[in-house]
């Protein structure tokens, strides 16, 4: 049995929440309160964060080194491309997301950060997203025609732009309809927290 420690309205952990449900196996959450988090946490991840992935002897505690393995290890349905080249392709584009947009959600997350950094990370979150748009004009979703571990990684940010009072201005139609094409999702939908679930308008 797997158990993943997530936090109830930690976007990181909410990636994973998703590729378990998507997988639809056999697996236990435990819910972390993020402002008053367990001693064992710290224990079993050195940075004292969510999301912690536990099976048997192993360890995991980097949200896509734990997707990335939920998905070895569970083929089905496949969420990285089976082509090295365009896993690897796949690899580059989350590891330019988690530097350009994701980067800013954990400003946002953040209580004591100040206003000023708040309103330069939902800029810069709007301006990233908004320039992604014009791609969902002619796919359903990051990679083409397949739902995708991209996809996951988007979706906990896309669900919380009013959460995070992000307004994304009407070039960005095509955009939110790709996000109500995750939304729809049922193992988006069997994925959300009740915080979560009260966290989009």
């Amino acid at each position: 049995m797997m158990n993943l420690y997530s936090g109830t309205t930690c976007p990181f952990s909410h990636r994973c929440r998703i590729v378990l449900y998507e997988k639809g196996m056999d697996f236990q959450v435990i819910d972390v309160d993020l402002f008053n988090k367990p001693e064992d946490i710290a224990v079993i991840n050195p940075y004292g964060r969510v999301p912690v992935l536990v099976e048997r002897d192993l360890i995991l505690y980097e949200p896509n080194i734990i997707n990335e393995y939920i998905d070895e290890r569970f083929p089905h349905p496949q969420l990285m491309p089976a082509d090295p080249i365009q896993r690897a392709r796949s690899r580059q584009l989350l590891s330019g997301m988690e530097r350009e947009i994701f980067v800013h959600m954990e400003v946002l997350e953040k209580t004591n950060a100040k206003a000023a950094e708040k309103d330069k990370a939902r800029a810069e979150i709007r301006n990233r997203l908004t320039e992604l748009a014009p791609m969902f004009t002619k796919q359903k979703y990051m990679l083409g025609d397949d739902f995708s571990m991209l996809d996951v990684a988007v979706a906990p940010l896309l669900w919380r732009l009013d959460h995070y009072g992000i307004e994304v201005g009407k070039t960005a139609a095509p955009l939110m309809k790709y996000a109500e094409r995750i939304f729809s999702r049922q193992g988006f939908i069997d994925a959300l927290t009740p915080p979560e679930k009260v966290m989009r308008k």
